[in-house]
């Protein structure tokens, strides 16, 4: 079926340059040279395996957009740059970049906002230790500096806030407030469902409805059903915000929401893509109040086969929010109903909790056979940890956890993937040149056999050669490695690094190549994210395309009584384009083109070149919010780590050679390298036959770090000493506290983590312990750095 919108719907008005298309005879070209060129380094570092390539830049083709977010720290010392022969020193300042990888940059002080300027007059040096927003403005062939322009003051770099504000200014996530037009599009609150929609949609508001969700969360897109049909067999429905039916196409909103793309989440902050008075008024699904959906019901047997579906708007009313935590303990309690003496969320409307416990038993029970049917048709599951920041009254974290995945969470995520297949299923087959979809390309084979060669050296047998059996390899890891969860947590961190970024994409652009449409971790053929429109912009643009298909299917069967009467009874038997067998001939029928194309200019369903564009901003934007949450997750460790100063952890050796090793720090789930070469005091002995390392320390007289030449540094650079009597343990440390170091924290001391001693014997895998802090702030990027801690 061809494209059936090839007019009209375009995006327009963009504040944003969206990803254009070149030539497909370009292209080709392109890619072709560029392959021819890839094969002639390959060519090269075969012959000279010990050198490294190197090229010479012979033009700039485009700008970066990292010409437009720096983030640096002003010197203010006199200095003037090279080539401004008619300037003062007094004249101009220097931007340090946080990023080591950006030159330093050269700043007129009169081009410095009107409260940096001031303060620099009055010789307030303190400004030298406040964060700045800048952006290169020129920078002429042969100078080694370029010349930029502060945006603006971040404010003190030793604090949370403006680390946040420069994470978020460095990925180009906006924290400002919606525009008056975006705003202006949002219906009066308090706001009604109007009388034409209870007519028009299906009532579902007599079904037990619930939400699950964050604790914390108040932007609720998606509620759960379920309903019993015969002995055998139940009626479950993900219910999911109509967000499509506020956010309308081309308007001042969906101009706004496309720009922003994505909600971003980071510690104390939630930066929505829509206003509140949509995200958690308007379309959120709060309980005890009518609400606009767009649902999907399935019938599914005892045995986790789905034998029905129905898709189609409608109107739910939610009993209750549910908390993980809260049907986690529903979980645990073996869905008891008796709660006296517990707090049980509140409910709304004409069901009781047990009711809702009811529901959760069977949900439980049928979301935990989809699994494992999923998991047995080769989709697999990779564990990561996550950590959690526990945070005082004034939003300081002083304390962190480790994340455990609970069996609350993977009952809604079950739903949800069952949810996004089946649009993903309907929309690609009803427009097949223009639905938005998601696809995960397979891994890299070089990181695939790097993690089985990891594997193998340490006597664990991975098979990646599919999905399915990278699954099962996982599987019988965890079984085998049951009593080293650590290790289990580097291998699990390790197998998630070889996996590609999954990417939206548009179908017309994949045309003929349906084998690169599917996902690979899911192992599906078809899937989309259709139940997040709330925090996603993508999902509206799905939502846009299932509500075409839906009036399209409403409209054609309406002309053709053949499917009217096979579609009766109570909705959810086969229906020409929602149900589970599409009906290609009805789709190709001249009625059913026509009912389609109709719809999808009534919907704003955009020509396949539009989804291309929004599909690769999309990816984009998704990327930066991602970059942008892991770079938040960093400022508050750092913070955490600066309050205590040290914090003491076992670490597990991933890597050794001559001059340095790299750790996996148990506490934190990270990463750290720690450089051990050209150390005054400090020998090492490295036998890369056995991969075995040995430091020692030699004993002589402390060196000062003004004695050191060249690029020696103080053995205190790379190890944290500890005297006998300042080792604090759980048993001692009554008696010992008062011994504690100056540089050490005295609460991060009472730890069970004991430093070790020299000579200390290393190989991979080895256990040792660390002293982690932070370092930076006012005097460049924050970081977080490790130690070994030896006595």
């Amino acid at each position: 079926m061809s494209d059936p919108v090839v007019y009209g719907n375009k995006l327009r008005g963009s504040n944003v340059a969206l990803t254009s298309k070149a030539s497909t005879d370009s292209t080709e070209n392109g890619d072709s040279e560029q392959g021819e060129a890839v094969e002639r380094i390959r060519g090269m570092m075969s012959c000279n395996p010990s050198e490294r390539p190197s090229g010479r830049v012979l033009s700039i083709i485009r700008s970066s957009p990292r010409r437009g977010s720096v983030i640096g720290l002003l010197a203010l010392n006199p200095w003037l740059p090279e080539g401004e022969e008619t300037g003062r020193e007094s004249d101009y300042v220097r931007l340090m970049p946080t990023d080591a990888k950006l030159p330093m940059m050269v700043i007129t002080v009169e081009s410095l906002p009107g409260c940096a300027k001031e303060r620099l007059i009055n010789g307030d040096v303190s400004i030298e230790r406040e964060l700045v927003a800048a952006r290169i403005e020129e920078w002429k062939e042969g100078s080694v500096c370029p010349k930029a322009q502060v945006i603006r003051m971040l404010g003190r770099a030793e604090e949370i806030g403006p680390q946040i504000s420069a994470v978020l200014f460095r990925h180009a996530i906006s924290a400002a407030d919606f525009s008056p037009e975006s705003l202006s599009c949002l219906p009066e609150a308090p706001w009604k469902i109007p009388t034409e929609e209870y007519e028009t949609r299906k009532d579902l508001r007599n079904t037990c409805t619930f939400t699950i969700d964050p604790a914390s969360a108040t932007d609720l897109d998606d509620a759960l059903s379920i309903e019993k049909v015969s002995e055998k067999v139940f009626r479950i429905g993900v219910h999911i915000a109509d967000v499509s039916r506020f956010v309308l196409p081309d308007t001042a909103l969906d101009r706004e929401a496309r720009i922003r793309s994505t909600s971003v989440y980071i510690p104390q902050h939630k930066l929505p893509m829509l206003p509140p008075g949509l995200s958690e008024e308007a379309c959120s699904l709060v309980p005890g109040e009518d609400r606009l959906a767009f649902s999907i019901t399935w019938d599914i047997d005892d045995t986790g086969n789905i034998t029905g579906r129905w898709i189609g708007r409608s109107v739910i009313h939610s009993c209750c929010k549910l908390s993980y935590d809260d049907v986690q303990d529903i979980i645990d309690g073996g869905f008891e109903v008796d709660v006296s003496g517990k707090t049980v969320p509140k409910l709304h409307g004409q069901f009781e909790f047990k009711d809702v416990v009811d529901s959760l038993r069977s949900l439980h029970g049928i979301t935990k056979k989809m699994r494992e049917i999923r998991l047995r048709n080769g989709a697999f599951w990779i564990e990561t940890p996550k950590l959690v920041f526990l945070l005082d009254e004034s939003g300081n974290p002083y304390d962190s956890l480790l994340g455990v995945r609970k069996e609350s969470s993977c009952l809604v995520e079950e739903l949800m993937l069952l949810a996004n297949g089946s649009v993903a299923e309907v929309i690609s087959k009803a427009f097949p040149g223009c639905a938005l979809l998601r696809r995960h390309a397979e891994p890299k084979s070089m990181k695939l056999k790097e993690l089985e060669e990891f594997c193998r050296k340490r006597g664990l047998v991975l098979d990646a050669s599919s999905s399915g059996k990278l699954q099962l390899a996982l599987s019988k890891m965890r079984e085998e490695l049951k009593n080293d969860p650590v290790l289990l947590q580097i291998l699990s961190a390790r197998a998630a690094r070889t996996m590609q970024l999954a990417v939206y994409f548009c179908t017309g652009d994949l045309r003929g190549r349906e084998d690169e449409w599917a996902h690979y971790g899911l192992s599906t053929p078809l899937y989309t994210h259709f139940t997040s429109p709330l925090r996603r912009y993508a999902d509206i643009i799905v939502h846009r395309t299932l509500a075409a298909v839906v009036e399209a299917e409403e409209v054609y069967v309406e002309k053709r009584q053949s499917c009217a009467a096979s579609d009766a009874g109570d909705g959810i038997g086969n229906r020409c384009f929602t149900g589970l067998y599409f009906d290609k001939e009805a789709a190709e029928s001249e009625e059913g083109r026509e009912a389609l194309l109709s719809a999808a200019v009534r919907y704003g369903v955009p020509a396949s070149e539009v989804v291309s564009e929004v599909a690769a901003y999309c990816n984009e934007r998704k990327r930066a919010s991602k970059h942008a949450e892991q770079s938040a997750e960093n400022v508050y460790l750092w913070a955490l780590l600066k309050n205590k100063e040290v914090m003491l952890s076992d670490a597990r050796v991933l890597r050794v050679g001559s001059t340095f090793m790299t750790v996996y720090i148990n506490k934190f789930a990270i990463e750290r390298r720690i450089y051990f070469g050209e150390v005054e005091g400090l020998t090492v002995e490295w036998s890369e036959t056995t991969g075995t390392l040995v430091l020692n320390a030699l004993k002589t007289k402390p060196v000062q770090r003004s004695d050191l030449s060249g690029k020696c540094r103080v053995i205190e650079d790379v190890v944290l000493m500890m005297s006998h009597c300042q080792i604090v343990t759980p048993e001692d440390k009554n008696e010992c506290i008062s011994t504690a170091p100056s540089c050490c924290n005295r609460e991060s001391n009472v730890t069970a983590t004991a430093p070790l001693c020299f000579p200390l014997v290393i190989r991979v895998l080895s256990t040792i312990p660390v002293a982690v802090h932070a370092v930076g702030g006012s005097k460049g990027r924050v970081r977080i750095v490790a130690r070994l801690y030896m006595h």
